[in-house]
């Protein structure tokens, strides 16, 4: 992966990281399932399906195989329960189709679908940094998303791989001005993760900007001459970020069924914005310093998306759905062990993470550390272990 031009295809290159990222990928899963003990999925050591096949595979194989609830669980008091709302349709419907239709089961069926999707995805990453920087650093880019500490996400039964391909496709879609074809692409992104509501923002962000740039270069004459084919997507976007609460809605006739299931896993109370963080940050780092942790953080990522190299390197639109989805998290995630997994629509940032430097000992030292902190994740939290309260934090 060197800055010089290389014979080989783009794509036969971005193949060939995914492949090498992919295999060290199963030894981490490998060496970490032969270690886990008793608990709720085997009573000792897991094979590589089995040990990949737990934690929220649960929730999608049981989508594949029941559908969604009419009505929601609740306790006692009335609370709503964790159930199969919380979870997004297309990813194990996907699989449900497949897995009839060659005959295999849920493990093998969905491990293929991340798979493939993880190749699909690294390939549109690839394609998209291409755009943004020359062919080595572009590669390199590649090599730090496929390489980062939560990359073996990719290749479980989760939606995360889909999802990246996805979000992946449609700013490249966006970067090339195809906004009508970005618009299925779009849809289908937003019923596969919970990321329909930042995007839909960036799209709208960067109109914005665009027509107000337009505006002062004297491009546009009337209000009318702004509505073009982003202002339409972005428009879209918005009507395809709401559906799956409306199908929530629609189909179990209450009108908060998306919302009140996400906060199940949060012991109930409802959505409440931004105030998760601070009591996270307590905590962590105690009352004193807790309150000041999140300010922190938020001034850090400011400074991040500030920086020359990101300002440099990634276009428009990038650099506000890095901003979008930043300020999504801060609002309505609940920061927890999942966390780290959340992170990974971030990805852009990993093309001016390696234009920073040239230096093949920066980048290679990079990867390196991206593929120990693998061990780190899998090993600390995919591995389950009894906490002294029950349960185990979920990755």
């Amino acid at each position: 992966m060197s800055s010089r031009p290389t014979a080989a295809p783009w794509w036969v290159q971005a193949a060939l990281v995914w492949a090498a990222s992919r295999i060290w990928a199963w030894a981490v899963f490998t060496t970490v399932g032969r270690q886990q003990g008793p608990g709720p999925w085997g009573d000792g050591a897991l094979g590589y399906l089995a040990f990949t096949g737990t934690w929220d595979s649960d929730w999608y194989e049981r989508i594949a195989r029941e559908g969604y609830p009419a009505t929601l669980p609740r306790d006692g008091t009335g609370q709503v329960q964790e159930n199969a709302w919380a979870f997004y349709p297309v990813y194990p419907l996907l699989v449900r189709v497949l897995s009839a239709a060659t005959g295999t089961g849920w493990d093998v069926t969905a491990s293929a679908v991340s798979l493939a999707a993880s190749l699909g995805a690294l390939l549109l990453v690839h394609r998209l940094f291409l755009r943004l920087a020359p062919p080595g650093t572009a590669l390199w880019g590649l090599a730090f998303v496929a390489f980062n500490p939560v990359a073996p996400v990719l290749q479980v039964p989760y939606a995360e791989s889909l999802h990246l391909l996805l979000l992946a496709a449609a700013l490249l879609l966006v970067a090339r001005g195809r906004h009508l074809a970005a618009a299925p692409v779009v849809l289908l992104m937003c019923l596969t993760r919970p990321a329909g509501v930042p995007f839909a923002a960036a799209l709208g962000i960067t109109w914005l900007v665009r027509s107000v740039r337009r505006y002062r270069a004297g491009e546009l004459r009337r209000p009318v001459d702004a509505v073009d084919g982003l202002f339409a997507l972005a428009v879209f976007s918005c009507a395809a970020a709401l559906a799956w609460p409306a199908i929530a809605w629609g189909v179990t006739g209450d009108p908060t069924a998306y919302t009140d299931t996400e906060t199940a896993w949060r012991g109930g109370g409802g959505l409440r914005p931004v105030v998760p963080w601070f009591h996270a940050g307590a905590g962590l780092f105690g009352p004193v310093l807790g309150p000041a942790a999140p300010v922190l953080l938020v001034a850090g990522a400011a400074a991040l998306l500030r920086a020359r190299a990101v300002r440099e390197r990634l276009d428009l639109v990038t650099r506000v759905w890095l901003a979008s989805y930043a300020v999504y998290l801060l609002l309505f995630l609940h920061p927890q062990s999942s966390t780290f997994r959340l992170l990974l629509p971030l990805f852009p940032l990993a093309l001016p993470l390696a234009a920073v430097s040239d230096s093949r000992a920066y980048r290679v030292a990079c990867v390196v550390a991206g593929a120990v902190l693998q061990l780190v994740w899998v090993g600390w939290l995919w591995h389950w272990k009894q906490l002294p309260g029950g349960g185990d934090h979920p990755p």
